[in-house]
Order: structure tokens, then C-alpha cells, then sequence
């Protein structure tokens, strides 16, 4: 049985089944090296949601993994030194892996392992940027940074690319075709579809607590609120729109928390959720009748709450900075998307949603579009490849 080593910072929601999944398939023996030791106990700061969160579902259950010692100073995956294992690449040989995925590369023991390791094993990478704010960037700063990246990912033997936006700044950075293998961005389909009627009845019940009228459209949002994902441009819009019988939930913590409070203090028809953990987000998606990612970026390079919309079979519209755009989301099928950061936009795709008669023909396209983002899909890939000489 071919062995595959998988490295990466901490344990995540959507990370954790994929690796279960692969080992419940038994066609490779996995073994996953955590790099932020830290992370161990599970209860994380989240700076983006400005608070310490634990994720109330498994993270460590059903597959071989092993926390390496992090002795970095300022330990965590928000900057390059905050990942420092002396011990990582002697764990790795000891493993004997046939592959080695590593997750990101701008820490640097991820990086000391790609170029440590190239010649004992084969090295895959799994990562998700775009191309979507190079024009934010001068010349200079693009330049320097192609020949970085065009350096490092030399080094690797396959690119697990998420969807187009992702292949494209594979391609950019140097990588030929035959190196790029389609790995898709998922989530775990069956957790936000399972049990749909029972979610659909606790999300009614949700809405009648927030007192919104049973016959009146809601438009959604779930994350964080901070700047890049634009939630304020979101609730203009929605205030421009001026229509009866609609309203706005926005659901997540963060810096622009305060603001968004104010800016929506006089409308009765907009309603504020805090952070909610894992178990209850299939039920938070139902609430609303459509979704919506109205981000500016920088860095949206995916969407995965587009992702687990669309597997609660809910219509979504989403800005063309996020790069599940391109994949995800066919205009007027079963979705809209609009130019990022453009109130009259996206109050164009609100309004056109708002009467539509196609509601129902656009979650049915949700819930059939979403198999093709599958646990089932990146397993294939991930296998294909290890098995190919």
C-alpha cells in the first residue's frame, strides 16, 4: 500500500472528514503531521471572528495523525515564522512516505520540507490562491513575486488545483498541465443535506424567534465581518433595495461588528446571529432563502460557505472576487454574480432573485451541482496520483 504524509498546520472542519474518508478507503496508508502544536487542545483565537472558537465536531477521529513540536516564538499560521518544527522532516523519513501533501507553503517548515524532501518522496501541494487581486499589486511586486513562486513550486511534482481561479494562478506561477490535477474544493455534503426536513423546520422555528413573518424573503449572510467579505455593502444594498416584505440576517462576529450594528440600528428587518458552531450551520442556512458572499477581497480565494449553501439546497449569489464564482455558480441558473464591490450590482442581482420564478429550479441545480465538489472527488484524485509512477 502505497503511504502518503500529509502536512499541515492545524486540524480544521473541512479537512478532517476528507482524511477519514481516505483512510476508510483503505487504498493508502495516511498519515497526517500537524505543525502548530499549539493547536492540540482544539480552542484556537480566531481573529478574523474576533474570538477563541473550539469546533463542536470531531477534528481527530478516524485516521493516524501526529502533532509535531511548533518552537516558534510566536506560534501560529498567521505569518511565516509561526511555524518552526525541528523535528518535522525526521518524522517524515521516519514515516517512509511514497508522497508527501503539504497544505500552504509560506511557513517555514512547510517550505523546508519541499525542498528537503523532493528527492525521497514525491511531492503533491494543496493550495488555493488566485489571480483575482494581482491587479492590486504593482508590477514590481508581481514580478518578484512570479519568480518566487516559480522557484518554489519547481519543486513540485503535482498541483491539487480547487477550480479554475486556482488552476489559472498554478499555470501563471510556472506549473505545466501534466502537473496540475483537479482536486475540488468540498465540504461534507451529506452533514448539510442529511436530515433536510428536520433542519428546514428548526430554521422556521428560527425565524419566527427573530420575528420574521413567515411569508417574507430572507436574504442571508454567514461569516466573518471583516472587510474583505463585505458584509456592509450587503446591508446597503438590501436598504436600497427598499421592498416589503424582506429581510436580512447576518450571522458571524468581527471587527465590523460594531459598525454594521449601527449602520442597521433603525431597521427592524435586519437581524443580527453571533458565531455559530458547526452543528447548528445547516439549520443557519435554511433561515435564509438565499445566500449571499458579497466579497471585495483581498483574498477570497474560495467561498467553502458557498459550498455549504448550496448542499442546504439554497440559490446563492456571490461577487467575481470569490473564486468559487467561476466553478460554483452558473448566472441565472442557479445563482447570480455580480461585479465585486458594486452597490448597483448587486442590488441588481438582489432584486432579480427577489422576482424570480425560478426558486425552486435553483436550489434543485444546487443540490445536483454540489455532488460534483464531493470528499468522493478529491479521494479519487489524491489516489490517482499517488498510484501513478
Amino acid at each position: 500500500m502505497k503511504r502518503l504524509a500529509i502536512i499541515t498546520t492545524h486540524p480544521i472542519q473541512y479537512n478532517a472528514p476528507l482524511f477519514k474518508l481516505l483512510t476508510e478507503r483503505g487504498n493508502i496508508h495516511l498519515k497526517v503531521f500537524y505543525t502548530w502544536s499549539q493547536s492540540k487542545d482544539g480552542l484556537l483565537f480566531d481573529p478574523g471572528f474576533g474570538i477563541s472558537r473550539q469546533w463542536d465536531i470531531p477534528l481527530l477521529e478516524g485516521y493516524e495523525y501526529e502533532f509535531i513540536d511548533n518552537q516558534s516564538k510566536d506560534p501560529g499560521s498567521h505569518h511565516f515564522w509561526g511555524i518552526l518544527n525541528k523535528q518535522l522532516i525526521n518524522k517524515i523519513k521516519d514515516f517512509k512516505p511514497d508522497a508527501i501533501l503539504v497544505y500552504g507553503w509560506a511557513f517555514y517548515s512547510h517550505l523546508k520540507t519541499i525542498f528537503s524532501l523532493g528527492k525521497k518522496a514525491r511531492i503533491l501541494f494543496r493550495g488555493d490562491s488566485t489571480l483575482l487581486d494581482n491587479d492590486q499589486f504593482s508590477w514590481i511586486k508581481r514580478g518578484i513575486k512570479k519568480i518566487f513562486l516559480s522557484i518554489i513550486f519547481s519543486r513540485i511534482d503535482k498541483a491539487l488545483y480547487v477550480g479554475s481561479a486556482n488552476k489559472a494562478y498554478f499555470k501563471y506561477y510556472g506549473l505545466e498541465e501534466r502537473k496540475l490535477l483537479f482536486a475540488p474544493h468540498a465540504i461534507d455534503n451529506d452533514r448539510f443535506s442529511f436530515n433536510s426536513e428536520s433542519h428546514e423546520q428548526a430554521a422556521k422555528e428560527w425565524r419566527k424567534k427573530l420575528g420574521i413573518p413567515e411569508e417574507n424573503f430572507v436574504f442571508l449572510y454567514a461569516g466573518k465581518l471583516e472587510s474583505k467579505k463585505a458584509p456592509d455593502l450587503l446591508i446597503k444594498a438590501f436598504l436600497s433595495l427598499d421592498e416589503e416584505n424582506m429581510d436580512l440576517v447576518i450571522c458571524g462576529n468581527g471587527e465590523l461588528e460594531n459598525n454594521l450594528k449601527q449602520l442597521a440600528s433603525e431597521h427592524t428587518n435586519i437581524h443580527f446571529l453571533p458565531f455559530q458552531n458547526q452543528n447548528q450551520m445547516p439549520v443557519v442556512y435554511r433561515v435564509g432563502d438565499v445566500f449571499v458572499l458579497p466579497s471585495r477581497g483581498p483574498g477570497e480565494t474560495w467561498g467553502l460557505a458557498v459550498n455549504e449553501a448550496m448542499a442546504c439546497g439554497r440559490p446563492v449569489i456571490v461577487s467575481n472576487r470569490c473564486g468559487c464564482s467561476q466553478d460554483l455558480v452558473e448566472h441565472n441558473v442557479n445563482g447570480y454574480i455580480f461585479e465585486s464591490d458594486s452597490l448597483l450590482s448587486l442590488t441588481h442581482c438582489m432584486k432579480n432573485i427577489l422576482e424570480s420564478d425560478s426558486m425552486l429550479e435553483m436550489r434543485e441545480a444546487n443540490s445536483i451541482k454540489i455532488q460534483e465538489f464531493s470528499y468522493d472527488a478529491v479521494c479519487n484524485s489524491i489516489e490517482k496520483t499517488i498510484s501513478t509512477n
